[in-house]
């Protein structure tokens, strides 16, 4: 399998084995994404440090993800995008709904915070 998910404490961890989030690996991606959420989890750190090409069906995995995560009141970061990632989400302007962070200790600070967040709300 091209990704890897891990149960952390309170988030699911996607990290990814190769560099390509494309039509070949995002129907997996989103696959897992709906798993996961079905399956009561509702928070999720996307790592793409290895990923250094994506196009429009990798974009649409992540918005999946995004997505189920509004949905079920959850939390959805992203981090570690590689130049040309980010330039395409740039684009896309999904860095405008998308939370994202530079590095994985920095997702899983701003998971914490989002998280301190939501239950001040509740």
């Amino acid at each position: 399998m091209s990704f890897n998910t891990e149960k952390k404490n309170n988030f699911t961890l996607l990290t990814f084995s190769t560099d390509k989030l494309d039509s070949i690996v995002s129907p997996d991606v989103k696959s897992e994404l709906v798993l996961v959420f079905k399956n009561g989890e509702n928070n999720v750190i996307v790592d793409l440090s290895s990923v250094r090409y994506c196009d429009s069906s990798g974009l649409s995995s992540l918005l999946i993800g995004y997505r189920l995560a509004q949905e079920s009141n959850g939390i959805f970061i992203i981090c570690g995008l590689q130049t040309a990632v980010q330039k395409l989400i740039t684009i896309s302007q999904l860095d405008s709904i998308i939370e994202i962070t530079k590095t994985l200790p920095e997702a899983i600070a701003l998971f914490t915070k989002l998280q301190q967040g939501k239950k001040k709300d509740s």
